[in-house]
């Protein structure tokens, strides 16, 4: 049997009026051709389904045709609605400034999250994706990451956007809120936390070692 894979981009498509925003599409074109080679199948969904703009700022001149090749799997994602992580071994969060806007408050996903974390199944988000576990608890009620180590697009990042200002929140003042153990490198670097499930990456220069941690994960069960 192969391993299939919950991958959830978002629907949110602005910033504001003059800013359009969505998803960052080597996040999850990288992940998803990963996968793709890997044997595994790979369903992707969204909060309310259909298609998932993507930001225009990450699609450049230069593009690999097989990250540009993703976009057709954007067009028509499936409801969360009608996902159950019964049906999966992992979920995966790719970022982009649209998730900070439809991925913390939505129920639907802070149930996934927590159905997947608590029977062990891999839980892994790159840069802004992290958000979705922002607003994620356990049974117990207490938050998901409270006392893990995670990373995610930091602050000083976020700043460098010039975009901060814009945000609902800031993810790593808010993941350390909720009392996760945030640890990141250099901006703009590779870094990739791991505890235990629980994989998350800082950065778009971070979305292929979150991966090929998933797959190693995933590969092992």
């Amino acid at each position: 049997m192969s391993k299939k894979v919950l991958m959830v981009v978002t629907n949110h498509d602005k910033i504001n009026e003059d800013t359009p925003t969505g998803i960052w599409l080597s996040e999850f074109g990288e992940a998803y051709n990963e996968f793709k080679q890997h044997g595994y199948e790979v369903t992707v969904a969204s909060p309310r389904g259909g298609q998932s703009p993507i930001d225009p700022n990450s699609v450049s001149d230069d593009e690999p045709a097989e990250i540009l090749d993703t976009k057709e799997h954007l067009e028509n994602t499936v409801p969360l609605e009608s996902i159950s992580a019964e049906a999966f071994d992992a979920i995966f969060l790719p970022g982009g400034h649209g998730t900070m806007f439809d991925f913390p408050d939505n129920q639907k996903l802070q149930q996934l999250l927590r159905d997947f974390y608590e029977a062990d199944k891999v839980v892994a988000a790159v840069c802004h994706g992290p958000s979705g576990l922002a607003g994620a608890t356990l049974t117990n009620g207490e938050p998901l990451v409270k006392g893990k180590r995670v990373n995610a697009f930091t602050d000083s990042e976020e700043v460098d956007t010039t975009l901060d200002q814009h945000m609902p929140f800031l993810l790593e003042s808010r993941l350390r809120e909720l009392g996760a153990e945030f640890l990141s490198g250099p901006n703009w670097s590779e870094h990739v936390e791991v505890d235990g499930r629980l994989i998350t990456g800082q950065n778009p220069q971070s979305t292929l070692a979150v991966s090929k941690e998933s797959i190693k994960q995933l590969n092992q069960s």
